[in-house]
C-alpha cells in the first residue's frame, strides 16, 4: 500500500472552487448578485493564504470485491447494495462492483482518501455571523476543492491510470473524467460510521480529523471517501434499506443491528 500525506495553498486549491455550489448553499440565484459574493470570497480567499492551508490523505492499494465488500489490502469495508428495481434489466448496484471479483484472484486497485481545512477556517471567525457564514462555506469549497485537486493528481501521476487527462475545469465539474470519486455520506455511501473503517486505514488524526460517535467529521469541511478507476464506475442512490439488507449489513460491519440503525436510519 502506498500512503501519502499532503498540504496545500488556498491558492492552489482555489482554482478548483466548483462556485455553483456555494451560490447554492447562499440560496442567490441572481447573477449580479452571484458576482458579487463571488468577489467577496475570492478576496477573503487572498487574505486567508498566508494563514490557512488544506490538506489530504490517500492510500492506494490492491483491492477486490467480495460479494457486498470491498477487501482493500487486508481491510475488509462492508458496504450497502441498491435493494429497490431501479429499471427492468438493470442491476441492483454496490460500489464493491467496479472492482474485480475476488475469487478472479487478480488484484485491482482503489484509492481511498480524507481531505479537510485548518480548523481555524470554521473557529477564528465567530464573532460576526456573516463572516462566520462566509468561512464555513468557504471551507466547505476548499475541502472538496482539495479533493478534487487530489483526484486529478492520482489520475494523471500518482496511480497515473489517465497520465494524459487534458480536461477543461468545467469538465472536472461535471465529472468527465475516467472513474468517480464517491464520498461517505452521498447517496452510495450512505452510513457515515464507515469513516470508522476509513479511519482505520488512513489515520485522519494525520491531518487534524477527528471523529464524532456518529463517524461525522470535524473539522465539518472534511471529506472522505474511495476512489475508482473503472471506465464504467458511475454514481448511484442506494436508495431505501431493508431490515434484511440492515441486519446483514450490521452483521458484516461487526456493529449490534440497533446502533446500525442509529447511524443509517
Amino acid at each position: 500500500m502506498q500512503r501519502f500525506k499532503v498540504t496545500y495553498n488556498i491558492g492552489d486549491v482555489a482554482p478548483y472552487i466548483n462556485w455553483l455550489y456555494f451560490y447554492h448553499a447562499w440560496q442567490v440565484k441572481d447573477a449580479a448578485e452571484q458576482q458579487k459574493l463571488r468577489r467577496q470570497a475570492e478576496d477573503r480567499l487572498k487574505r486567508l493564504e498566508t494563514q490557512y492551508s488544506t490538506h489530504a490523505l490517500l492510500a492506494l492499494g490492491e483491492a477486490n470485491g467480495d460479494g457486498d465488500d470491498i477487501v482493500f489490502e487486508n481491510c475488509r469495508i462492508p458496504l450497502l447494495r441498491q435493494q429497490t428495481v431501479v429499471e427492468d434489466g438493470k442491476p441492483n448496484l454496490c460500489l464493491a462492483d467496479f472492482l474485480r471479483p475476488r475469487e478472479q484472484g487478480i488484484a485491482d486497485r482503489l484509492g481511498i482518501f480524507a481531505t479537510t481545512v485548518d480548523i481555524g477556517l470554521e473557529t477564528d471567525f465567530a464573532s460576526d455571523d456573516f463572516e462566520r457564514m462566509m468561512m464555513q462555506l468557504l471551507a466547505d469549497r476548499l475541502a472538496e476543492a482539495t479533493a478534487e485537486k487530489m483526484h486529478l493528481e492520482v489520475r494523471k501521476r500518482i496511480w497515473g491510470y489517465v497520465p494524459d487527462e487534458q480536461l477543461t475545469m468545467e469538465e472536472l465539474h461535471t465529472e468527465k473524467f475516467q472513474g468517480i470519486r464517491p464520498a461517505v455520506g452521498y447517496p452510495s455511501l450512505p452510513d457515515t460510521s464507515l469513516n470508522f473503517v476509513l479511519d482505520s486505514i488512513l489515520r485522519f488524526s494525520d491531518i487534524g480529523i477527528r471523529l464524532t460517535e456518529s463517524g461525522a467529521m470535524k473539522p465539518h469541511a472534511s471529506v472522505s471517501g474511495m476512489m475508482f478507476s473503472h471506465p464504467k464506475a458511475r454514481y448511484f442512490s442506494i436508495g431505501k434499506i431493508g431490515e434484511d439488507q440492515l441486519a446483514d449489513y450490521a452483521k458484516r460491519r461487526g456493529i449490534p443491528l440497533q446502533l446500525m440503525k442509529k447511524f443509517i436510519t
